[in-house]
């Protein structure tokens, strides 16, 4: 499906069952870490952001580019996306951020609930908020 929705209670709805329950808590568990962070749909998706983009959740059956499928399976295989816009200044000791050739957007992926450690995630979402305080501008 193309990402067009005006709100992210829209694209909820518009997720297969499966989905919407992952997207959902992981939802809940960014909201919980990073308060002062905005929420705003971006390619359909719901971004997080204060002083940069720091993470954005992005299920696999919404495509910004409807041309390409063969991406569109791959992403299916993979699960729900929580990514971190600065993962690359991120400690990533345990290793569960994927760069998969990235250079800065590091991910995580989800197929199911059980998959979901709270803790690793907050843990983890406290450290992008780090990462972002670091662009805060310097009031003069």
């Amino acid at each position: 499906m193309y990402a067009n929705y005006a709100s992210v209670e829209e694209m909820l709805l518009s997720l297969p069952v499966g989905e919407r329950k992952i997207v959902q808590h992981l939802r809940a568990i960014v909201l919980e870490c990073l308060p002062k962070a905005k929420e705003k749909l971006s390619y359909g998706v719901p971004f997080y952001r204060r002083n940069r983009l720091i993470c954005f959740i992005w299920p696999p059956t919404i495509t910004w580019d409807p041309q390409q499928l063969k991406k569109k399976e791959a992403n299916m295989a993979k699960g729900v996306t929580l990514g971190f816009c600065q993962g690359n200044r991120m400690s990533n000791d345990d290793g569960v951020l994927l760069a998969e050739g990235r250079k800065q957007v590091y991910c995580m992926y989800f197929k199911t609930l059980k998959e979901i450690d709270e803790q690793q995630i907050k843990a983890l979402l406290f450290e992008a908020e780090l990462v972002d305080e670091s662009f805060k501008k310097k009031r003069k």
